[in-house]
């Protein structure tokens, strides 16, 4: 049975927003659907990380891809540890060859195949029969190896032993259109030294071994965290005439000025992350392959599990202005990530913690996964809007698609949760629509729609949720369903609170 408290939030949950103040005025936006338009590729929705290989065995891992694939059509999923030791595929040494196997493997990838996602494959980490340290493991909870190879041709037979599998398992037509990125974090997950000299040779040789068993396959690099090394990357790949298809890197959004540019600026999260992309851009284009592929590996708000961010309605305006000044510089950018079945920091001990998850612990709906489902409903073309807190695009049907957002601060900044409600005002937007009247279709997420954290502080925040309990959480967790607002003399007037996200779809005219 439901408690008082959540009948409470549930009524809540139904009441309008704060009506608009007679004194202030609102933001116009005015929207002409005809205008020209620029092309705008779902590049933030195209690929989604996720925890460490072995994980995608799991079932409630299968689900929650399942469940985002719907929500997002989403193509390419990436994790770390294909090569760890609990994926297995050193199966022993016969006559000085090591021997394979490949059975995991073939459960991971069949896995992801069947649900129409391909795999980005990282090339990592370093199987202990290979590695010239086994006692350099990283301080993750699974303790991956990060050491170079002991010997660079047990290796490359290694690389070439992968490749020809997967072709013949999956057909070179298939492979062909995976990536292959070559480790993860050299600047952070990598023992060897000096750091960029030695990553540089493992990335040589293993883009020269696998393209030597297929020269379709796909491989990039420097996978670096900070948006670091990429013109010595490129450089080096030119003058050593080493194969390369595409650009990899990572950024965060609490990520450092200096870390990142070498200044003592500071730079707020909401724009650290396309500030990043800009200057990866700028390098690619100023390099010998100003046409490469750009894909952000990893990117999100927090590297550190934050409540008050990850976990919150913040994450919508966060990443739906991400979206506005990433757009037009990268290619993909892969959110870190779709599910919070995930172990760095050990077993998952409540839902809501902080996760890189969409998705909480036990199938629960964050806010994020919302917010993600409501920018897929974007179009394809973007039009001009004068405004730094909105989103104007078109569908090839003429249906003219609107996410506007009221961005604010985290209420807390620390890895235990802070309660309290966002600071700021509501916003009050007024979009001049040229083309049309009729009814507009509004979906929102904010602190009273598609907020399971506010059901969960409801409950009182039990560590260990009731079956009961998680039930109710997967329930408030959802999109709250749409509103029909009427476009009178072609304009359409909306609230917006702190933290709040709101995309509008308004048909074209006649339709």
């Amino acid at each position: 049975m439901p408690t008082i408290r959540h009948l409470i939030l549930c009524l809540a949950l139904a009441l309008p927003l704060v009506a608009q103040a007679a004194d202030e005025k609102p933001e116009q936006i005015r929207i002409d659907a005809s205008a020209s338009t620029e092309p705008f590729p779902h590049f933030w929705e195209q690929m989604y990380g996720s925890g460490r290989a072995s994980l995608a065995l799991r079932d409630d891992y299968r689900k929650d891809l399942e469940k985002v694939k719907g929500a997002t059509g989403f193509q390419y999923v990436r994790f770390h540890g294909i090569f760890d030791r609990d994926v297995g595929i050193i199966a022993g040494n016969r006559d000085g060859a090591w021997q394979y196997n490949w059975s995991y493997v073939d459960q991971i990838y069949d896995g992801l195949l069947e649900r129409g996602i391909k795999p980005f494959v990282e090339l990592s980490f370093m199987p202990p029969e290979l590695s010239s340290d086994p006692k350099a493991l990283h301080a993750f909870w699974y303790h991956q190896n990060i050491a170079p190879p002991k010997d660079y041709k047990a290796w490359n037979a290694m690389m070439q032993a992968f490749a020809r599998h997967l072709i013949e398992r999956y057909g070179i037509g298939e492979v062909s259109s995976w990536y292959f990125e070559v480790w993860n974090e050299p600047n952070g997950f990598w023992s060897g030294r000096p750091v960029e000299s030695t990553y540089l040779e493992l990335y040589d040789n293993t883009a020269r071994a696998l393209k030597a068993v297929d020269k379709r396959i796909r491989v990039g690099g420097p996978s670096t965290a900070q948006a670091a090394m990429v013109p010595a990357f490129l450089a080096h790949v030119k003058k050593e005439n080493v194969p390369v298809d595409f650009l990899s890197t990572h950024v965060y959004g609490d990520d450092t000025a200096q870390n990142v540019f070498k200044t003592d600026e500071k730079i707020p999260r909401s724009d650290m992350v396309c500030r990043a992309v800009d200057k990866v851009h700028k390098e690619i284009l100023a390099s010998p392959y100003p046409h490469l592929p750009f894909i952000m590996s990893e990117f999100n708000a927090s590297y550190a599990n934050l409540p008050n961010v990850t976990d919150t309605v913040y994450m919508g305006p966060w990443m739906a202005n991400t979206i506005r000044l990433c757009a037009g510089k990268v290619d993909i950018m892969s959110y870190w990530s779709f599910s919070d079945v995930f172990e760095e920091q050990g077993v998952v001990r409540t839902p809501f913690y902080g996760g890189f998850g969409l998705i909480a612990a036990d199938r629960i709906p964050k806010p994020a996964f919302n917010a993600f489902a409501l920018l897929h409903k974007l179009g394809d073309e973007r039009l001009p809007a004068k405004t730094d807190s909105a989103l104007v695009t078109r569908r090839k049907d003429g249906t003219v698609v609107i996410a506007a957002w009221n961005y604010a601060e985290p209420v807390g900044n620390t890895d235990q949760y802070t309660p309290g409600k966002p600071k700021g005002d509501v916003r009050h937007f007024q979009f001049d629509v040229a083309h049309g009247g009729g009814n507009a279709t509004v979906w929102r997420v904010d602190e009273t729609h598609g907020n399971a954290v506010a059901a969960f502080d409801a409950m009182g925040r039990p560590p260990f949720p009731s079956r009961e309990q998680i039930v109710q959480l997967r329930k408030a967790g959802e999109m709250a369903p749409a509103e029909h607002v009427a476009i009178s003399g072609g304009k359409l007037g909306l609230d917006i609170p702190p933290q709040g996200l709101v995309v509008v779809e308004i048909p074209a005219a006649g339709k």
